[in-house]
C-alpha cells in the first residue's frame, strides 16, 4: 500500500491530493471492513486476505450500512482496482486472487438526465458569480451571447473565439 501511494498515485500518475485522500479514505475503510470480519490485525493482512467474496461483501456494506450511493460504492471500486492493478504487477504469486476481485464489475445506476435551462434559470445563472471579488473574475475567452431559440422557450448560449480570430462554438 505504501508504495502505491508513494510511488503509483503521487510520482507516476501525479494524482491530485483529492484523488489520493478518496482512494486513502477507501483503504481506511476496507482494512477495518476485513480487520473486523477476519480479526487479523491491519498491519498483517495480505494480498489473499482481501480474496473477492470479501471485497463484494465490503461493497454491499458500504451501500446498506453505511448509506453510500452506488458512484461512491463504484468510486471505491475504482480505488480497490487500481491498487490491485498495481499489485499485479509486483506480485505475481497472487494472480488469481488479484484477477478476481478486477473482475468485480462497477454497479449500473441511472443518471440524471440533463435537461435545457430556462430563460430565469440562465439569468440567475450568469448574475450569480460577484464580479467585484477574485473568485467570482473568471478569464474569459471571448464574449458570449445568450440567445432564445425560437417558439421553445430554450436557450443557447453561443462563445465566439476571439484569439484565433474566428470560429463560433455553439452550446445547448
Amino acid at each position: 500500500l505504501q508504495a502505491f501511494f508513494t510511488d503509483r498515485l503521487s510520482h507516476q500518475l501525479g494524482a491530485s491530493a483529492h484523488t489520493i485522500a478518496a482512494y486513502r479514505d477507501t483503504w481506511r475503510l476496507l482494512l477495518a471492513f476485513t480487520t473486523a470480519r477476519t480479526n487479523i490485525a491491519p498491519t498483517n493482512i495480505d494480498i489473499a486476505d482481501l480474496d473477492a467474496p470479501l471485497v463484494g461483501e465490503f461493497l454491499n456494506h458500504l451501500e446498506s450500512e453505511r448509506g453510500n450511493s452506488t458512484r461512491t460504492r463504484n468510486g471505491r471500486l475504482a480505488a480497490i482496482h487500481s491498487m490491485f492493478t498495481f499489485a499485479a504487477l509486483r506480485h505475481p504469486e497472487h494472480a488469481e486472487t488479484i484477477a478476481r476481485v478486477l473482475a468485480i464489475p462497477p454497479k449500473r445506476y441511472d443518471r440524471p438526465q440533463v435537461t435545457n435551462l430556462s430563460r430565469a434559470e440562465v439569468t440567475a445563472l450568469l448574475g450569480a458569480p460577484d464580479r467585484s471579488a477574485l473568485p467570482g473574475c473568471r478569464p474569459r475567452l471571448g464574449p458570449s451571447v445568450v440567445s432564445e431559440v425560437e417558439g421553445e422557450g430554450d436557450v443557447t448560449v453561443v462563445q465566439e473565439s476571439v484569439e484565433d480570430g474566428g470560429g463560433t462554438t455553439q452550446r445547448t
